[in-house]
């Protein structure tokens, strides 16, 4: 794959899938970008608005609007669609019945035409979505990824830099589980330039304060819903996760993101979609990274996947 081959198909003009179509565009990751939605005129003036931005940017992208026959050569196709956030709603999964039919009638729409490329699933609630799109797609494991807690993650190393006055990207620490109230964090992990957060933080009492692990992870849960709250979506931040998932699909990066893959004995669990490290490349999610885990943090994300699955039922599937 090169950039002049590649092709990435987005289906869903909402918030998040027009910031992560010019996301890409903005990096210039792909040479065709094909918006889709039930709203065609609103996927037009999405496509027609990026087109024209196109002409400040290093890289001449075709980007337009499309449709389902636009997924026979795609190499990416990125579900954002799904049903609006139940109001004064505090649980993702409170979108899973008005979603399902929405899911349902995309993937079979896709698959019709022929795809055989890597799905990136985003629509919430992502886990349970990501499980439906590979049911319903029969493709492989490997070209099935959701975004899953990878946003998460980099929100819990935002928080840590800002208590050490640091730059995030000096912060390794994965969110894995749900992306939801059940996700984990894996303080066995995570360090802060090669140093364990955990010696971070006793070791400078006058940065860290009172705060706790616990408060941390409580931050990350919560950090979606404050910006929701506020201004009714979350988009740069997905967006920009997205398209890191992406990146390392077009460009074969090998990179490790926490994405909702299936599991197959990993962690112990055999069967559930969830977030945990994996090697991102060309033919998708390469392989499963297994961390250590403490006991703690292992019946954590074993009790998070036995919530996921006990959904999996009432898929109609």
């Amino acid at each position: 794959m090169s950039f002049k081959e590649s092709k990435v198909v987005i289906v869903g003009c909402g918030n998040v899938g027009s910031t992560t179509a010019y996301t890409i565009i903005n990096q210039g990751l792909a040479e065709e970008v094909v918006l889709i939605d039930v709203n065609k005129d609103k996927a037009y003036a999405e496509a027609l608005d990026m087109a024209h931005s196109i002409y400040f940017m290093n890289r001449n992208i075709n980007v337009h609007e499309g449709d389902y026959s636009d997924c026979k050569d795609a190499d990416i196709v990125i579900i954002t669609a799904s049903a609006p956030m139940p109001k004064d709603s505090k649980n993702r999964l409170d979108m899973l019945a008005p979603s399902i039919k929405i899911i349902k009638s995309i993937v079979g729409s896709v698959m019709e035409n022929g795809f055989n490329g890597i799905f990136v699933v985003v629509s919430n609630p992502v886990d349970i979505m990501t499980y439906m799109v590979y049911k319903m797609s029969g493709l492989p494991k490997n070209q099935i990824i959701g975004s899953g807690t990878t946003l998460d993650s980099a929100r819990l190393c935002c928080e840590l830099a800002e208590m050490y006055g640091l730059d995030s990207k000096s912060v390794s620490a994965y969110v894995c589980g749900e992306h939801g109230d059940s996700e984990i964090v894996s303080w066995h992990s995570a360090v802060i330039g090669g140093k364990s957060v955990e010696n971070v933080m006793a070791d400078n009492p006058d940065r860290t304060k009172d705060i706790t692990r616990e408060d941390l992870q409580k931050k990350t849960i919560q950090a979606g819903w404050d910006i929701f709250n506020r201004k009714g979506n979350t988009c740069y931040g997905i967006a920009a996760s997205t398209t890191a998932i992406c990146k390392s699909i077009l460009f074969n990066e090998n990179h490790i993101y926490p994405v909702t893959v299936g599991l197959e004995g990993q962690y112990g669990i055999k069967s559930a979609w969830l977030s945990v490290p994996t090697i991102i490349d060309r033919t998708g999610a390469k392989e499963i990274v297994e961390i250590r885990l403490d006991p703690e943090e292992e019946k954590a994300l074993k009790k998070s996947a036995e919530l996921l699955e006990s959904f999996y039922g009432d898929l109609g599937l």
